[in-house]
């Protein structure tokens, strides 16, 4: 059962000025960027080696996905995040371009 606080906004309510806060942090806009390639990551991997602690991973996780950027899919124990790419471009036309090119 998902819990309340697990559930992503529908993007006609993400905001610019939410979305724009959730990578305003270094480690969240590194998360979008790995993300950016398209493809639905494991919530565990060697790709989110980013120095932090398990806990502060999910609260990252859980922002971006409560900003509206991200998605989580759950299969069974499996937990895979994927960017809501086509969603955000149609919202905001060249946002996660500007996001995730250049050296941020």
């Amino acid at each position: 059962m998902a819990r309340e606080d697990d559930a992503m906004p529908d993007i006609a309510d993400v905001t610019m000025v939410e979305v724009l806060r959730a990578v305003a942090d270094p480690i969240r806009l590194r998360i979008v960027q790995t993300l950016a390639d398209g493809r639905a990551h494991g919530k565990c991997g060697t790709h989110w080696d980013f120095g932090v602690h398990k806990s502060t991973m999910t609260h990252h996780f859980r922002t971006l996905r409560q900003a509206g950027l991200t998605r989580t899919v759950v299969a069974g124990r499996t937990h895979t995040v994927e960017l809501r790419r086509d969603e955000l471009d149609a919202r905001f036309p060249g946002l996660i371009d500007a996001l995730t090119t250049g050296t941020g």
